[in-house]
C-alpha cells in the first residue's frame, strides 16, 4: 500500500467517528501528568491500527477541523546540556518548549518533566505567539520555579536558548476509557542556523493515560508495534547537529542527517511550511 493510499484509509476511519470539543477533550482528559507512549509506524501500519479503533473513540474537532498544525520550539544550552538528559536516559529529565496552536491561535510556554517513575508532568502558561523564540525573565522565572519545584537546576535556565523547531500536523483522540492519543503526521525540524529535515512517510502516534495502558496500546502491541521512547525534540536536535550523541535514535536519524527515515528540507518555502 503506497503511504497515500494508506494515509487516505487512515482519514476516512477518523472521519468516521464522532466528534468531541476542546473542553470535553479538557473536562475528560487534561492528563497533564500522565504516562507517555510513543510509537514511529508508517502511515500503513498506522492505517491498520486505527481501523481496530473503538466505535465509541472520538475526534477532537474545532470549526469543522480534525487535523491541525502546531510549532514548537525548543530550549537548550549551547553545548546542548538538555538533549543530553534525554540521549542518556537520565530518569529524571525535562523539555523547555514553546507551543503554537498555529490554526487556532493560542500559544504556550511548557516545561515537561519526568520523574525517576517515568511519569511526565506538563506545566505552562500562556505566551505571546510573536515570542514563542525569545524566553525574557518572566519566561525564564517560571521555567526556573517549574524545574526547581521537580528536582532540577533552575540555574540552568539563565543558559537556555532556542535551538531547534519542530512543525507537523496533529489529530487528537480521546479513548472511551479516558486516555488520549495524538497523531502527527508531515514531521519538520529546523535548527536555529536555518537546516531543516523531515520524515519520509512516518507517523507518530502517542498515547497518554493514567493508567498504565490504553486500548491504543493494546491494539499497537497486537500489531506487533512496541513503544520507540522516540522524541521530536531529540530526533531533531540528533540529525540537525551531526557532532552530538544519537545512539537512542540511530535507526531513524542514521550516521548523517538525510539518511534513514529523514531527508533534508531543501528550500525556504519547505522549511517556513507548518
Amino acid at each position: 500500500m503506497s503511504p497515500a493510499a494508506a494515509a487516505g484509509q487512515a482519514a476516512a476511519r477518523l472521519a468516521g467517528l464522532p466528534a468531541v470539543s476542546l473542553p470535553e477533550l479538557v473536562h475528560g482528559a487534561e492528563l497533564l501528568e500522565r504516562v507517555d507512549r510513543k510509537y514511529l509506524l508508517s502511515p500503513a501500519d498506522a492505517a491498520a491500527v486505527l481501523r481496530t479503533l473503538d466505535p465509541e473513540t472520538r475526534v477532537l474537532e474545532i470549526a469543522d477541523r480534525r487535523a491541525f498544525a502546531y510549532d514548537s520550539v525548543y530550549f537548550d544550552t549551547d553545548d546542548f546540556a538538555v538533549y543530553r538528559l534525554t540521549a542518556q536516559r537520565r530518569r529524571r529529565r525535562f523539555k523547555l518548549r514553546t507551543r503554537t496552536y498555529v490554526d487556532t491561535g493560542g500559544c504556550f510556554l511548557e516545561v515537561k518533566t519526568k520523574d525517576g517513575r517515568g511519569k511526565t508532568v506538563k506545566t505552562r502558561i500562556p505566551w505571546d505567539r510573536e515570542d514563542r523564540a525569545w524566553l525574557g525573565p518572566d519566561g525564564r522565572e517560571f521555567a526556573a520555579s517549574v524545574l526547581s519545584e521537580h528536582g532540577h537546576d533552575g540555574a540552568l535556565v539563565t543558559q537556555l536558548r532556542p535551538t531547534v523547531s519542530s512543525t507537523y500536523r496533529r489529530t487528537t483522540l480521546l479513548l472511551p476509557e479516558g486516555s488520549r492519543a495524538t497523531i502527527d503526521t508531515e514531521l519538520n525540524w529546523r535548527s536555529a542556523e536555518g537546516a531543516g529535515v523531515r520524515a519520509r512517510d512516518r507517523v507518530i502516534i502517542e498515547t497518554k493515560s493514567a493508567q498504565r495502558k490504553s486500548q491504543l496500546d493494546v491494539a499497537l502491541w497486537r500489531s506487533g508495534v512496541r513503544p520507540s521512547g522516540i522524541s521530536k525534540f531529540g530526533i531533531g536536535t540528533a540529525a540537525l547537529h551531526a557532532e552530538l550523541p544519537r545512539n537512542k535514535w540511530a535507526r531513524v536519524v542514521g550516521p548523517t542527517a538525510g539518511t534513514a527515515i529523514l531527508t533534508p528540507l531543501t528550500s525556504s518555502s519547505e522549511r517556513n511550511t507548518p
